[in-house]
């Protein structure tokens, strides 16, 4: 009777486990839309305090379907970006622009978080370098 009841909890046991696994396997469209960027990585190097901000992340949907941006989010309040609000349809190429603000003095190393209808979902974009100190004004003479 043990060994009935023991087998029993043992194949329900397996059931559970191979339906969860199946569960926690999503399956992914084969047509769906595929981001596909030239860098996910910016180094604006040093800059100049107050110097250009805008950098731009160059993109393509190698997808068989309309990709749709649905979310860009910037790590912090200083870091903006800009993305496309139509659909990119497959085969098209775009753009993500990203503002720093160059008046923050120093290093920094910031991201951007772009949410798609793709097969990957979410792709995170880095911005990095380094604004120098704010140049001090030459004295004035009388």
């Amino acid at each position: 009777m043990k060994k009935v009841i023991a087998s029993a909890f043992l194949f329900l046991g397996l059931t559970f486990a191979a339906q969860a696994q199946e569960t926690a396997t999503p399956n992914i469209d084969p047509n769906a839309p595929e981001i596909k960027f030239d860098q996910t990585e910016i180094d604006y190097g040093t800059i100049e305090y107050e110097g250009n901000p805008q950098r731009e992340f160059k993109l393509k949907n190698i997808g068989k379907s309309p990709l749709v941006i649905s979310n860009c989010q910037g790590s912090c309040g200083c870091t903006v970006p800009t993305c496309p609000k139509e659909p990119i349809m497959p085969g098209q190429s775009a753009v993500i622009k990203v503002n720093y603000d160059t008046k923050r003095v120093g290093r920094f190393d910031k991201k951007v978080t772009v949410t798609t209808n793709g097969k990957t979902p979410s792709v995170v974009l880095t911005i990095k370098g380094e604004v120098k100190p704010q140049p001090t004004p030459a004295p004035t003479t009388k």
